[in-house]
């Protein structure tokens, strides 16, 4: 059962695929254990400082829930919610992630997908929520993260009629950051995740906090978390090496202007 989800490490950049090409990387529940118990090992690795999550072949990122075998093994109830171990499993990972949605994702491979920090598509990606159609109400967070990502009135749009959206549309909505051509996904989302990863570990991950916090509350409890976030940092900030930083990010800023 190994070979059905890989992992590769390089650079601080771990690649997870979602590896069932020939089901469309349906997530059986054999699938769904060993997505969530890499991803609580890959949190525990402090050599894995970002995560890019894909799908084997071009087809499909993940067509969902594997719905032949839905059939006769149903969802369980500990496996929907917020403590389901889907979302656990994000939870655990703690670290940025960025999806490289490579072809369909649909209703709970689109779930998996908005639960990452950053999504890039290809150009043969498509994206459809069919909870609706299927009988089932989501439990991966589709009707919280949808429409704080492309508005209240497309995350209806997409959730009440299950209509597929075509990567075009995705970026123009704000659901993607970028299309690319199928060769160029994964090259593009490891860079990204590696320019992340090149980060200060401890600020990175306080500014995450701040962005997802804030998003959860009123504007008000966001610049509160961030201004305690914010002093926190400013205490433990290393001042002796602070020029050579300052020096570091200086460069970086020349190099990516010209």
């Amino acid at each position: 059962m190994d070979d059905i989800l890989l992992i590769e490490v390089a650079d601080g950049v771990a690649t997870v695929t979602l590896n069932r090409p020939r089901q469309m990387n349906a997530l059986s529940a054999a699938l769904r254990r060993r997505f969530g118990e890499a991803l609580a090992a890959l949190g525990a690795d402090d050599a894995v400082r970002a995560v890019v999550i894909t799908g084997a072949g071009e087809k499909a990122f993940t067509a969902g829930v594997d719905l032949k075998e839905l059939e006769t093994a149903p969802l369980t109830a500990d496996e929907l919610g917020p403590d389901s171990e889907i979302n656990r499993a994000f939870r655990a990972l703690g670290k940025p992630t960025v999806a490289a949605v490579n072809g369909f994702a649909i209703t709970g491979g689109l779930e998996i997908a908005i639960n990452c920090d950053i999504l890039v598509a290809s150009t043969h990606a498509r994206f459809a929520d069919t909870h609706a159609r299927v009988g089932i109400v989501p439990g991966w967070g589709m009707s919280q993260l949808l429409p704080r990502l492309i508005g209240p009135v497309r995350a209806r749009y997409m959730s009440y009629t299950g209509n597929f959206v075509d990567a075009a549309t995705a970026r123009d909505w704000g659901l993607v950051l970028d299309v690319l051509p199928p060769g160029e996904l994964l090259p593009y989302c490891r860079k990204l995740a590696a320019d992340i990863a090149s980060c200060d570990r401890a600020t990175l991950a306080d500014i995450r906090l701040a962005i997802n916090g804030g998003l959860g509350g009123t504007l008000e409890d966001g610049l509160a978390l961030e201004g305690r976030l914010s002093k926190s940092a400013t205490q433990r900030m290393d001042r002796e090496s602070f020029a050579a930083t300052r020096e570091a990010v200086m460069s970086r800023g020349k190099e990516q202007s010209h």
